[in-house]
């Protein structure tokens, strides 16, 4: 038995280097570039949805985001920040029946003496039916889908962040 545990185990590191040499990392996880290091992250409000995830996302990255703008690398400036609920359909008797949600975001990044990143808006739309007798649950739903949108919308900034040289 003692021998077969030894195997697997050197069964599992073999497998573990090989990942590690040929360059796999996961989805994702690429790094930031040298210049959001230290990032200043400006939020138009804190608590919002994407705002969250942006900042996680940031930190899960490497970057060691900065309280004071003087001690960073750089400025990432997230200047608008915006859920938008849109009536799509009614029913006959002028209750809502679809809605479409809209959640756009605009950020920039500046770094100590230019541009690194002009504006950049970002925006996505999913629609969901509505019914008054679920109330509760359409309105679980429509959070789930803000919530969703909010991390897609933050894997697409990380990908442009990333992308900076």
């Amino acid at each position: 038995m003692p021998l077969v545990k030894a195997g697997r185990r050197i069964a599992g590191l073999s497998l573990l280097l090989a990942l590690c040499a040929c360059g796999f990392r996961l989805a994702g996880s690429d790094p930031l570039p040298k210049v959001l290091a230290r990032p200043y992250l400006s939020l138009k409000d804190p608590y919002t949805d994407f705002s969250r995830e942006f900042e996680h996302q940031l930190k899960t990255s490497g970057a060691a985001l900065q309280t004071v703008r003087a001690n960073s690398t750089a400025s990432i400036e997230v200047t608008k920040d915006l859920l938008e609920r849109r009536t799509l359909s009614v029913s006959a008797l002028n209750i809502p029946t679809e809605y479409e949600l809209t959640y756009t975001v605009t950020f920039s990044v500046m770094g100590a003496d230019k541009e690194l990143l002009a504006p950049q808006t970002l925006s996505l739309s999913k629609d969901f039916s509505f019914e008054e007798n679920a109330l509760l649950a359409k309105e679980h739903e429509a959070d789930i889908l803000r919530q969703q949108m909010a991390r897609d919308l933050v894997t697409i900034a990380m990908r442009r962040l990333t992308s900076l040289k």
